[in-house]
């Protein structure tokens, strides 16, 4: 049997999180995905339950005041453009059976499970801005917006090669779909004002690992000046 045995060398850090992500983004060697021929914006569970502090303080948050805001002109200038936005919200049914093991956890009042079809928590924020008549709204029930939903054979059909992923939360949703859009194959774009969590450190830390393996992490208004110069 082998008698080989090595200490940790994992890194240790007591900087704050964003302090490390800062450190990340500006490192000039950092080399991006870029944008492709074709992009999708997909929104991620803009919707009360996570959204709306003054509804639902247990469970909602924000990071950026203007994050919605963010989220319609990406969403706006993807339409002009021609290409597709997706909008996606988490409920599930009466006994929250649909939500599996990941509705085991607690069952309170804001619990992920008790988020029930047409609820307040169902609901999209009032300042958000879907087109029901072009976009593609479904309702998911796992983080990742891939997962048993219709977006896969949508982006196909629409051509797409590059996913521009906003909503929340940054540690849990968004971080589960990038992760599986770079999977299927599609340069996959953070918008950093259009993520949200609820602890500064979950946040800054999930943007780092975003960055520096599944997606690029970009301003906003960056990803917008791409989508308006798109035809």
């Amino acid at each position: 049997m082998s008698q080989l045995r090595f200490e940790s060398t994992m890194t240790r850090d007591d900087r704050p999180a964003r302090a490390i992500y800062e450190e990340v983004l500006a490192n000039p060697a950092r080399k991006g995905f870029g944008f492709g021929k074709r992009a999708a914006v997909v929104n991620i569970d803009v919707q009360q339950a996570y959204t709306r502090p003054d509804l639902f303080p247990k469970s909602a948050y924000v990071t950026d005041p203007d994050q919605i805001d963010w989220i319609n002109r990406l969403s706006d200038a993807a339409r002009a453009a021609g290409l597709p936005v997706v909008w996606t919200r988490v409920c599930y049914k009466p006994d929250g059976g649909d939500a599996g093991v990941w509705g085991t956890r607690t069952d309170t009042p804001d619990s992920l499970q008790n988020i029930k079809f047409g609820s307040e928590r169902h609901a999209f924020d009032p300042r958000a801005r879907p087109d029901c008549h072009v976009d593609l709204i479904f309702d998911k029930r796992m983080p990742s917006a891939f997962h048993e939903t219709p977006l896969q054979s949508y982006l196909i059909w629409h051509r797409v090669d590059t996913v521009i992923v906003t909503g929340g939360s940054t540690s849990g949703c968004v971080r589960a779909t990038a992760v599986e859009s770079v999977s299927r194959g599609y340069r996959t774009i953070v918008p950093v004002e259009c993520v949200a969590d609820k602890h500064e450190s979950y946040h800054y830390a999930n943007l780092t690992d975003l960055l520096l393996k599944y997606a690029d992490v970009l301003p906003a208004i960056e990803v917008l000046r791409h989508l308006e110069t798109t035809r």
